[in-house]
């Protein structure tokens, strides 16, 4: 797997010995980071930190401090792999496109590497987790991978070939924050985004967003996502209805991704990955909005779980 060299940024000379390769996901609430075995992918040491939230410098020190910690609990030293919520721009070298908004706009790709004195490699989180459940996860031996992270926000990724697509514009698999498809009227124009539009995917489809729709309906306050579903599973009726309106909106935005991407697989991940009902539901509603006469692209839970994107930005690394 050839992954990593078309979102390589980093310095010139590598200090580490790659007997290992070290992954970091850097999440709106933690941040994550795995050391796998360079030869066999097992796990060597992992560490799950807070993090810090709206101010870019902590976030630099946090991810040095969470390497250093488990280089020292893996007795050895590698590259590193970052995957991000958002995208490294192309054409300006900044963070683009973060939900965690106080990434964009940031060198983050000469910072880190600097700080870490060594090459760092960055992708999108939802590309890390495509690539880490193609390559030895719940769409080993596919071709074409979509993964969705359905949590605070609505990430997209694409692999081919066990191949990161990252496209021209560095937003391949950003299905997020196109407009929800056939918007009923009820769902027009849609609530506000933080990228500045209305009515993304995102603000219908982000636990946020299902735990906002049960309350509008009429459902009690602060209740979560998790909430929801755990009343739709006890027969909450107003929880019933909000996943049967959430699964119908996941049906027509994945429809959309598989009339474009026609994958073999769609992987989902983050927390609303947990609701076991969608890898039924949402399958027997899409073939209304895919244009073919058959649908055979499978709906997965990621194998690797909330590590998934962790062990994918290990794997950014290929191994020489």
């Amino acid at each position: 797997m050839d992954n990593g060299k078309n979102v390589g940024v980093g310095v010139d000379s590598d200090p580490t010995d790659h007997r290992m390769r070290i992954g970091v996901d850097l999440g709106g609430t933690k941040i994550e980071a795995i050391a796998l075995d360079d030869s066999r992918g097992a796990v060597l040491a992992r560490r799950r930190i807070t993090a810090p939230r709206g101010d870019y410098q902590q976030t630099l020190s946090a991810i040095a401090a969470v390497v250093r910690d488990i280089e020292r609990d893996a007795g050895g030293t590698g590259p590193v792999g970052i995957g991000i919520p958002g995208t490294i721009s192309p054409a300006t070298g900044l963070v683009k496109n973060s939900n965690s908004t106080w990434m964009n706009g940031r060198p983050l790709a000469e910072d880190l590497p600097r700080l870490l004195g060594r090459p760092v490699r960055f992708a999108n989180d939802a590309n890390c987790l495509a690539l880490s459940e193609a390559a030895d996860g719940a769409a080993a031996g596919a071709r074409v991978v979509f993964a969705v992270i359905i949590g605070t926000g609505t990430g997209g990724g694409v692999v081919v070939d066990h191949r990161v697509v990252v496209g021209v514009n560095a937003i391949a698999g950003e299905w997020g924050h196109n407009p929800l498809p056939a918007p009923h009227a009820e769902e027009w124009p849609g609530p506000p985004c933080y990228c500045g539009r209305r009515g993304c995917i995102e603000t219908f489809l982000s636990g946020p967003a299902l735990a906002r729709d049960y309350e509008s309906a009429g459902g009690r306050s602060a209740t979560t996502a998790a909430d929801v579903a755990r009343l739709a599973a006890g027969g909450d009726a107003l929880a019933l209805d909000c996943l049967a309106r959430y699964e119908d909106r996941m049906a027509r935005s994945l429809g959309s991704v598989i009339n474009v991407v026609d994958p073999d697989v769609i992987v989902l991940g983050g927390g609303l990955s947990n609701i076991d009902r969608l890898y039924t539901s949402v399958p027997n509603i899409w073939p209304k909005y895919v244009f073919s006469d058959h649908v055979a692209t499978r709906l997965v839970r990621a194998a690797h779980g909330d590590a998934s994107g962790v062990r994918g930005a290990a794997w950014l690394w290929e191994k020489d």
